[in-house]
């Protein structure tokens, strides 16, 4: 599986790639039709110390694609929050993939 990786206005960094891989990797262990994956990092001028690192990732899979951000205080959390998202976008493309076959 491919991982693309997307800085905007935010240095790159191989031990927040390295985190999200893993991350994608556990999706991709539970979800074996996911092709590829963009995953983009970019900062947000915000008021709120709470947000303004932003994560956001694409995934290629059968049907349509499937995206999903978040910000919060830091790179890592936006990561967290946003493959659970996926997960449960997963979990709903699954059960109907299952109903058509």
């Amino acid at each position: 599986m491919n991982i693309n990786f997307e800085y905007h206005d935010v240095t790159a960094s191989g031990a927040l790639e390295e985190f999200a891989k893993e991350q994608i990797e556990k999706l991709v262990h539970k979800y074996d039709f996911i092709i590829r994956a963009d995953v983009f990092f970019k900062m947000e001028n915000t008021s709120s110390d709470e947000t303004g690192k932003i994560a956001g990732i694409r995934l290629s899979a059968p049907g349509p694609r499937l995206f999903a951000e978040h910000s919060s205080k830091d790179f890592y959390e936006s990561v967290k929050t946003t493959v659970r998202e996926l997960d449960s976008q997963l979990k709903k493309r699954k059960e109907k993939m299952k109903s058509h076959h």
